[in-house]
């Protein structure tokens, strides 16, 4: 007959072994040790403040006054799951964000072994670009508003190879 610690223990081993990759999420969570990397990434004039889970970067010097953000959260609506089969598409994300702005576009990233996609879009008189990287439910979006979509979008294309090593992992 088997002893509580026993059933215990298998019941804890047989619930890891369910989870998908072992769901381990991001490999490292701590946005400070990115700061510095993060500006450099991004050019002459950005600096750089982690506080409270966000990194916000800005360039006062800089044409359009960029600002960018860097963030953790979680999803655990399904999304990750049905973009990695196929079931929901970019296709199909870009109709739910042009549903809310017309001139939104969306494009796939390469984050593997994240799941990741990238919005374009307008605000007013300035555009914005947001990243979405999500790993076993860790959620990590990153948020550029720039004078154009050009310099919003060229922001997140500098900040994801820091971003993949240091923060998305193996």
């Amino acid at each position: 007959m088997r002893t509580l610690l026993q059933v215990a223990v298998a019941l804890v081993l047989a619930s890891v072994a369910a989870s998908p990759g072992g769901a381990k999420g991001f490999a490292d969570k701590d946005l400070a040790r990115l700061e510095t990397a993060a500006s450099r990434a991004l050019g002459e004039g950005f600096s750089g403040q982690a506080r409270d889970g966000r990194l916000i970067l800005t360039c006062s010097a800089c044409s359009g006054e960029p600002i960018v953000s860097i963030e953790f959260g979680r999803q655990t609506d399904g999304t990750e799951q049905r973009v990695r089969a196929g079931t929901t598409t970019v296709a199909d994300l870009e109709k739910l964000c042009r549903l809310r702005s017309e001139e939104c576009r969306i494009s796939a990233l390469e984050v593997a072994p994240a799941v990741g996609w990238v919005s374009r879009w307008t605000i007013g008189s300035s555009a914005a670009a947001t990243a979405i990287l999500i790993r076993d439910g860790d959620l990590l979006t990153i948020r550029s508003v720039a004078a154009d979509g050009e310099t919003a979008r060229r922001q997140i294309d500098a900040l994801l190879p820091v971003v993949r090593t240091s923060i998305v992992g193996r």
